[in-house]
């Protein structure tokens, strides 16, 4: 029996990392009659097939975290990657992602890509500075940010999640220039090419692992009481107990200190516009989800 980590699934074929060797492994026919799915980040004990043969997985370990969209275990830290210009950067989804992160358990940063197209990074920057989060200003093209990024997640094991066609590719290749994926122009439509499909684990010259994970153009948030939604929010718990009322939602209250750091520039505005607009999302799917 030997023990590795799940670099990448597909199709029932798992690859498995173990003592720097790669091995192709199966599922065994109880985790089917378990109901229990191994996912990219994973750490299981399988046995190795004989030459040529697929090993089976027999067990998976115990998880640190499960980021559940994307899927993967055992994060370290949850790189939220932008683009400061082409495409415009979707706050909305970097906040959903952000709110994914903290309901995991598991630390983000913030990475602004593309900053050599668009100079005006610094407003994007502020309103996650104001929310909490380390934020790195980077060009995958002119290597701007690279080394001090890589120097934050080295011996670490880092997802990267994001927008289509922010540079995620070109970014990764940036980090570590032997794996050279497959990187993808935007359409017409500014959409952009996905130019990774499924999550998967890839090293990092500085030690470590990183995960690439497929672009978004939408995420949904696991369906959870909106009250829970705050406490995904990190700028929020300086205020926690401070407002007038006690079940204070933060959108509209009076006596809301949370909305009055806000009128005073103490947070973002413009995040708590986006806080407001997912805080009604989840209360109308909390509200409809025994329909």
């Amino acid at each position: 029996m030997k023990t590795g980590r799940i670099l990448q699934g597909i199709g029932g074929f798992y690859t498995v990392l173990s003592e720097g060797e790669s091995h192709t492994c199966k599922l065994r026919g109880k985790f089917r009659r378990q109901q229990v799915t191994p996912t990219v980040g994973d750490y299981v004990e399988f046995l190795p097939g004989a030459s040529g043969d697929e090993g089976s997985i027999e067990r998976v370990l115990e998880r640190k975290n499960l980021l559940l969209r994307p899927p993967v275990a055992n994060l370290d830290l949850f790189l939220v990657t932008m683009a400061a210009a082409s495409p415009e950067p979707d706050l909305l989804l970097t906040d959903r992602l952000l709110v994914s992160a903290a309901q995991s358990g598991i630390e983000a940063l913030v990475l602004i890509n593309k900053v050599d197209l668009q100079m005006g990074a610094g407003a994007l920057r502020l309103q996650y500075e104001l929310s909490g989060y380390e934020v790195f200003e980077l060009s995958a093209k002119e290597r701007l940010g690279i080394e001090a990024l890589l120097r934050r997640i080295a011996g670490l094991t880092v997802g990267f999640a994001g927008q289509s066609a922010v540079g995620k590719s070109s970014l990764i290749n940036a980090l570590n220039p032997l794996l050279s994926l497959e990187t993808g122009d935007l359409s017409r439509i500014q959409r952009g090419r996905h130019t990774t499909r499924r999550a998967q684990v890839l090293p990092l010259s500085g030690g470590g692992f990183l995960v690439d994970t497929p672009g978004f153009s939408l995420l949904e948030l696991e369906t959870r009481d909106p009250v829970e939604l705050a406490k995904c929010y990190k700028e929020f718990a300086p205020y926690e107990g401070k407002c007038k009322f006690l079940s204070c939602s933060h959108t509209k209250e009076p006596g809301c200190a949370v909305l009055e750091a806000a009128r005073e520039g103490l947070l973002s505005p413009e995040r708590m516009e986006r806080y407001a607009l997912l805080y009604q999302e989840e209360r109308e799917k909390w509200g409809k989800r025994y329909g």
